[in-house]
């Protein structure tokens, strides 16, 4: 390929300026950004007392290893349950594609959230849309200065905040905070925020669009989730367009019966579904990778139809189907039901596993250096690590016993009664001493047996082992 015909893979950053609108969609927007805003940046300060451990109600505890959610304490061995997390994050994201195209985009992705809030300070300080355009030509003035250097100062505070709510979920937030402006945090926590705070600066305020455009993987894989009843946002180009395409309002142009008999439709090319796109499309030219089903474009034509008295719907969520044929799509189809079904057996099997998870855990495993030893009297002893995890926040008290191996004996030391504090975790040392009828190199089953005492209502817990005879 000649140089003067290289093909562009990166097209250069033009300054866009979203309008404000007003409408059903982006009050929708508002909504679930106040939600979404008050649980991250209020959960961290939230009071959750407990029988024991911290009383913050959501603390993901590395140095304890344990999480702790509400009334729910995740330990490591519930690690699993991520999996099932992330099952369910991919197969909803799936659906909700399915379904209504890139809806998450549009109204839950953090890129999007966060760049609402930035464009609402550029808002504040630079005016609307017009103001900000004129405001980018001006030559730098002290106005400028202010107003720009206000901008990125508010920004780069929004910033800050985002990346230190996110460390307060590691710590005690009260002590943290103080810690941290006092210069007596650990170094990990500066070295977190100033991180989110760059990341967040550059994504919500430098970036924006582009992320969608050229860093988001989403974007590029959605295409096949797609199908022909799949919701999209829409411009109705027949209606739009007619024959003549589209005219602006003006003598003889004013009415829909003047516009039809002069073959032009009902867009007046007034050019508001632009002016109020995040990304800079015009969505009458159809379907677009940048497009991120935001509806923002339907607030805006259809503010300019309620001025007009005509028909809302010029732009609107529509398919593929209803395009070609005029069909209302068909929402429940076998790959969303699909989806749906793999959905909520997911659902329900995380909800049974952690509502039926076990009070406590038990692990026995045997040690192997050596495998046995031979007594002086003849026995053979087998020697076992056990692992005992409290997951109440109550104390615990187990007695250990051993089952399924004739005349052996569980020597534990000093006790076979152990008492655990509340979510505490213990590593014993047991051994299985026995004197084998016939040393036939076997291994054979033993049961190790942890007793509650009765008055806890707890379950007995078992766990399989073996204990192995050597040959004479």
């Amino acid at each position: 390929m000649s140089e003067g015909n290289k093909a562009e893979l990166y097209a250069p950053r033009a300054s866009i300026f979203p309008r404000s609108v007003k409408g059903r969609f982006r009050n929708l927007k508002w909504a679930i950004l106040a939600l979404a805003y008050g649980m991250y940046f209020l959960l961290p300060w939230m009071r959750w007392e407990r029988e024991s451990g911290p009383s913050q109600a959501v603390l993901f505890d590395l140095v304890g290893r344990k999480f702790y959610l509400f009334d729910l304490v995740v330990h490591p061995q519930d690690i699993f349950w991520l999996a099932g997390l992330l099952m369910i994050a991919a197969y909803l994201m799936f659906f909700v594609t399915g379904l209504a195209g890139r809806a998450f985009c549009g109204y839950f992705c953090f890129q999007t959230l966060w760049t609402d809030i930035f464009v609402l300070i550029e808002h504040w300080v630079q005016g609307e849309r017009p103001a900000r355009i004129r405001l980018d030509k001006q030559p730098w003035n002290a106005d400028k200065i202010r107003k720009i250097g206000l901008t990125h100062f508010l920004w780069l505070l929004m910033s800050f905040i985002t990346g230190l709510t996110f460390v307060l979920y590691w710590e005690d937030a009260p002590q943290l905070i103080v810690s941290f402006f006092t210069g007596e945090a650990p170094f990990a926590a500066y070295m977190t925020t100033f991180f989110l705070m760059s990341t967040t600066y550059v994504m919500a305020g430098i970036a924006r669009e582009q992320v969608c455009t050229y860093m988001c993987p989403y974007s590029r894989f959605q295409s096949v989730m797609f199908d022909r009843d799949t919701l999209i946002v829409s411009y109705d180009a027949k209606r739009g367009e007619e024959e003549n395409g589209r005219h602006k309002l003006g003598k003889n142009f004013k009415t829909q019966e003047e516009r039809t008999s002069a073959g032009h439709g009902d867009c007046i090319d007034c050019g508001y579904c632009v002016q109020v796109c995040p990304t800079g499309i015009d969505i009458r030219n159809g379907m677009q990778i940048q497009c991120i089903s935001c509806a923002l474009c339907i607030d805006a034509c259809d503010t300019i139809m309620d001025s007009l008295e005509w028909p809302r719907g010029l732009i609107s969520y529509s398919s593929h189907r209803a395009e070609e044929g005029g069909k209302q799509a068909k929402l429940l189809r076998p790959k969303v039901i699909g989806y749906a079904t793999v959905l909520f057996v997911a659902i329900g099997l995380l909800v049974w596993s952690v509502s039926n998870q076990a009070p406590y855990d038990l692990g026995v495993s045997q040690v192997r250096q050596p495998i046995f030893v031979r007594l002086s009297d003849g026995r053979i002893q087998n020697s076992y690590e056990i692992k005992v995890n409290n997951k109440t926040s109550k104390a615990l008290t187990l007695t250990f016993s051993i089952d399924g191996l004739d005349n052996a004996e569980l020597d534990m030391g000093r006790f076979k009664t152990v008492q655990l504090k509340p979510e505490q975790r213990l590593r014993l040392n047991a051994r299985i001493v026995s004197m084998p009828r016939k040393f036939d190199g076997a291994t054979h089953s033993v049961k190790l047996i942890a007793q509650p005492d009765a008055a806890s209502g707890l379950p007995t817990l078992s766990h399989d082992s073996v204990y192995y005879i050597p040959t004479r």
